[in-house]
């Protein structure tokens, strides 16, 4: 008569390749999660930065309306804002067309820009 084979010597180390298994799926879900949370925190601070670009070309296009008799006063070159980093405020004129550019670069980011363009009458 033959002898069974011993089955519980054949399952050894099993739980333990299972539980390393478990693990592995896990820190990768983990860490996916991780990676999305840093993208997110990367396009909180982008959508934050262009609110306040929006804002501030805004505002200039505001004051222009509120005082046309000194429209040109208003155009101007370049000017760097403090807001946002390497922020400038740009201001051109085109007849009664008037052109609000405000640009920005995050260090090791590509340069960035909202343009807001207005007819205003006036001066």
């Amino acid at each position: 008569m033959i002898p069974a084979p011993n089955l519980k010597s054949s399952q050894q180390g099993i739980v333990i390749l299972e539980a390393m298994i478990a693990i592995l799926i896990f820190s990768m879900g983990v860490l996916a999660i991780v990676g999305l949370q840093a993208a997110m925190l990367k396009n909180t601070v982008d959508s934050e930065f262009r609110t306040d670009a929006s804002y501030i070309a805004q505002q200039r296009i505001g004051q222009m309306w509120t005082d046309p008799a000194n429209l040109a006063s208003y155009v101007q070159a370049a000017t760097a804002i403090p807001e946002l980093p390497n922020g400038t405020l740009a201001v051109t004129q085109s007849g009664t067309q008037y052109t609000v550019t405000v640009t920005w670069q995050q260090p090791g980011q590509i340069q960035h820009n909202i343009t807001t363009t207005a007819n205003i009458n006036g001066g």
